[in-house]
């Protein structure tokens, strides 16, 4: 049977329907009550959501039926458009500030943000280079030229400054590399120059610092840097095993703020509880284990590096959200995939989803 002839990876575009469906369903539940106060309608965030939702859909079954090997003749392109996207974004009247970072790029009533973008362009460059030179990986020369193109989109990134997404890239982009083969020797120094890096812009800001000491004992200021830690919280602890109920949150009442956004799971795990987060968080690992298998099974190097890009960011993305959300990690600003409202992060996750679900075509075998 010939490679083009097989069948897409079902498990894993069911999963990618069915997380998709139910972050639509908790997006209208945490978010219909400041709707309504914000702007007289409960279903505002809901329908926005939805169109996104739907387009990245469409999208994203356009990219299965295409061949995606042929994305290689166009990487560089599109890393140079997102690239651009990163740098338009901190012109002053193009770039769109919220919550203090100049982030985004308004399109009428819409806006885009390339630093989502950027994610799916990274991973794409880096597979060609590492498709290509896999076997020369042992060289510190291309280990440097590789991370240092990381470290330029990161600092660009950080001009907005954008914390969160930044981390995610860079963290992803060395996973990436890791797995491409590196030996640990430079993976080692790499990883220590950026926690001394990491901890320079941390102690260069004051918010960050901050966030990192309401990590460290949230009660100390309850209600100034700590107060979304502990309120997310108070959120998961009530749930129990079962929850409240769909629609039923009270963090969500003008408590949590934002609770569409970064701390939607604690929505989630508030309505319905432990269960309901393990159900969730299932579906995640379900993406996340097929897309691995498939990267081993595919033949073509590009595509392997490039399905490995993809889910090590969904992977890392997913990781700091959760550990953030139940107290791990200090606030950082960092979205849930398929769950957290927002129309780039949406879009460009069911892009890359639809990548993954395009090279499942090209598996060399069958898997149950």
């Amino acid at each position: 049977m010939g490679l083009r002839k097989r069948k897409v990876d079902l498990v894993l575009l069911v999963a990618i329907v069915v997380l998709s469906l139910i972050g639509l369903m908790m997006v209208f539940s945490a978010s219909n009550v400041v709707a309504e106060a914000k702007y007289g309608n409960p279903f505002y965030y809901f329908t926005r959501q939805l169109f996104f939702l739907i387009l990245g859909f469409i999208l994203m079954l356009f990219i299965i039926n295409v061949n995606i090997i042929k994305y290689q003749n166009h990487v560089v392109t599109v890393f140079l458009v997102c690239f651009a996207l990163l740098l338009l974004v901190l012109i002053p009247g193009i770039g769109k500030t919220r919550g203090g970072a100049r982030s985004w790029i308004a399109i009428g009533n819409f806006s885009i943000q390339p630093s989502e973008f950027m994610k799916l362009g990274l991973a794409g460059i880096y597979a060609k280079y590492l498709g290509a030179h896999y076997r020369d990986m042992k060289s510190l020369k291309n280990f440097l030229l590789l991370f240092s193109l990381a470290v330029v989109v990161f600092l660009i990134i950080m001009l907005q400054p954008d914390f969160g997404t930044g981390l995610v890239i860079v963290v992803s982009a060395g996973l990436m590399i890791y797995l491409a083969g590196v030996p640990v020797k430079y993976f080692v120094i790499i990883v220590s120059i950026g926690l001394f890096g990491a901890a320079f812009l941390i102690l260069s800001a004051p918010y960050r610092i901050e966030r990192i000491m309401a990590f460290l004992n949230p009660w100390e200021d309850p209600l100034g840097s700590g107060f979304q830690g502990i309120q997310s919280l108070f959120a998961i602890t009530p749930g129990g095993f079962f929850g409240h109920g769909f629609n039923k949150s009270m963090q969500k009442h003008f408590f949590l703020p934002e609770p569409q956004n970064d701390f939607i799971f604690a929505i989630l795990l508030e309505e319905f509880g432990l269960i309901g987060g393990a159900v969730v968080l299932s579906l995640y690992f379900v993406i996340l284990y097929r897309s691995f298998l498939i990267a081993l099974s595919v033949e073509d190097n590009f595509l392997r590096f490039l399905v490995l890009g993809i889910a090590v960011s969904f992977a890392v993305q997913v990781a700091v959200n959760v550990c953030v959300v139940i107290g791990i990690l200090p606030v950082t600003g960092i979205t849930l995939p398929l769950f957290s409202y927002g129309g780039s992060s949406l879009v460009l996750t069911l892009v890359s989803l639809g990548i993954i679900v395009s090279a499942s075509r090209h598996r060399n075998y069958d898997f149950d």
